[in-house]
């Protein structure tokens, strides 16, 4: 991703300014590679890492257009989340057993991702204190319920219903009606993250080329990856660009709907977050459609998202997904509500970002055009930072031509819906969000909301909740 105007979102630009990482060279000439990765995001570098465990001598080249982090990685919420909540609609999707290993895979990889970063010293803020659902409103009270059932139906469930003064006393706020609790659940400093990820495949001998924007791929049995100054002749090419892939594969624009999360830090107020009672580096999200999101940081922030805001045309990067948040007083306003201490206090910055939201509310993985040499995968819908790491394990068995759960798994059959075409999609999007405004309005209020409201909301809950991640 190019960074545009030279704006830098608060936890990248905090993360640069604590390390002393040295730039990639920007790829010049031609160079050979038994993979090349194009993406320096969470997904780029968990595949590189992976392959670089497995098969040491393997040379991989990543190519990221700006710096490794500058997209969604550097920019995201920093819940670390499972696919828990997910169930039903993986076992709709890939049947009972297929769906019940991803679960567990997808808090296995909680795991993982700690368990790397305690290995490789990541001073990434990585806290594992589990992840609160919340209501907020009355008709919010009891929306996990269903899916509770059946996970501990299948022996998987880890979610536990909260006494109320519990769950106000963990998520911080009075706001809270009710609330389910897992420990499968962490928070992290994403930026610095990504970074420490990059750290260590230089380390792992992965050549990485940063600011070296793919210009074209020209499908072959050896794939040719062009930048403006080099190219790259692969073996296996894995395409890690998650909603930018649409900007140079046009047949993804319809796979998934481009959309913003946007955020606010507050300062570091270390007293104020103490007054609030909210639990260290726990991850709150309420049960919205497009959910609000909070957690603390250790430095005595709070970090509050909400996704669901701007649309864009035909799957396109828009400015304003390289600026703070448009959204920012109704952001920092939400900030006070929730948290009475910090309200009428100004934030410390906000930014949004891009997410590659598909039509289930899940990743999706495959072949490109079914070349067996060129594997991709995106639609994370706002829950990347986990399941990222699960997107390393399934594109680099692709890419080491593996026999595995992974490559057998229904999850690398390419995408499972597509989007209306243009104008249809992006006028049916807005259509949707000013619903489920309005009816979350009318629910926060003690209101019914009207049925028209009600039926577009229920086209967006039917893919799941998104844009927390």
């Amino acid at each position: 991703m190019n960074s545009m105007h030279g704006f830098r979102p608060f936890w990248l630009e905090q993360a640069l300014r604590d390390e002393q990482a040295q730039p990639a060279p920007p790829l010049a000439g031609p160079v050979h590679a038994d993979v090349c990765i194009v993406g320096g995001g969470y997904t780029g570098l968990w595949t590189a890492l992976q392959i670089k465990r497995q098969a040491p001598m393997k040379e991989v080249v990543l190519l990221e257009s700006d710096i490794c982090g500058a997209g969604a990685s550097g920019r995201n919420g920093g819940c670390v989340l499972s696919w828990a909540t997910k169930f039903m609609t993986l076992c709709r999707l890939f049947g009972l057993d297929e769906a019940a290993r991803l679960v567990r895979a997808s808090e296995q990889a909680i795991d993982g991702i700690g368990a790397f970063v305690r290995e490789h010293q990541i001073d990434c803020d990585f806290r594992r204190e589990g992840v609160l659902y919340t209501a907020t409103a009355d008709a919010q009270v009891g929306s996990a319920d269903a899916v509770i059932a059946e996970l501990a139906a299948h022996d998987l469930n880890s979610y536990i219903t909260l006494p109320v003064d519990e769950a106000r006393r963990k998520s911080g706020t009075r706001r809270t009606l009710a609330g389910v609790f897992s420990p499968r659940g962490a928070t992290v400093q994403p930026a610095r993250l990504v970074r420490g990820l990059r750290r260590v495949a230089i380390e792992m001998g992965v050549r990485i080329h940063e600011h070296s924007p793919v210009v074209a791929v020209e499908p072959s049995a050896k794939p040719r990856v062009r930048t403006t100054r080099g190219s790259v002749e692969a073996d296996k090419l894995v395409l890690a660009l998650n909603a930018w892939l649409p900007q140079l594969f046009k047949e993804f624009k319809r796979t998934i709907v481009v959309v913003s999360s946007d955020m606010v830090v507050s300062e570091p107020r270390p007293e104020l977050l103490a007054q609030t009672g909210l639990a260290e580096g726990l991850a709150v999200l309420d049960s919205r459609t497009f959910v609000y999101y909070y957690h603390s940081t250790s430095d005595g922030r709070i970090m509050l998202g909400k996704g669901g805001n701007t649309f864009a045309y035909g799957a396109r990067m828009l400015p304003v997904f390289d600026q703070p948040s448009p959204y920012e007083a109704s952001l920092a306003n939400a900030l006070g509500e929730l948290f009475p201490p910090f309200a009428g206090l100004p934030v410390a910055a906000s930014w949004n970002g891009p997410s590659d939201r598909a039509t289930t509310g899940l990743p999706f993985f495959g072949r490109l055009r079914d070349h067996h040499s060129i594997f991709y995968g995106l639609g994370y819908s706002g829950n990347g930072v986990g399941p990222s790491y699960m997107g390393g394990q399934i594109l680099s068995s692709l890419a080491l031509g593996k026999d595995d759960a992974w490559t057998m798994s229904g999850i690398v059959r390419g995408p499972r819906g597509h989007f209306p075409p243009e104008p249809f999609r992006y006028v049916g999007s807005l259509l949707v969000r000013g619903a489920i405004r309005r009816k979350e309005r009318a629910q926060d209020a003690g209101r019914v909301p009207a049925a028209l409201d009600s039926a577009l909301a229920r086209l967006a809950d039917a893919a799941g909740k998104a844009d927390h991640g």
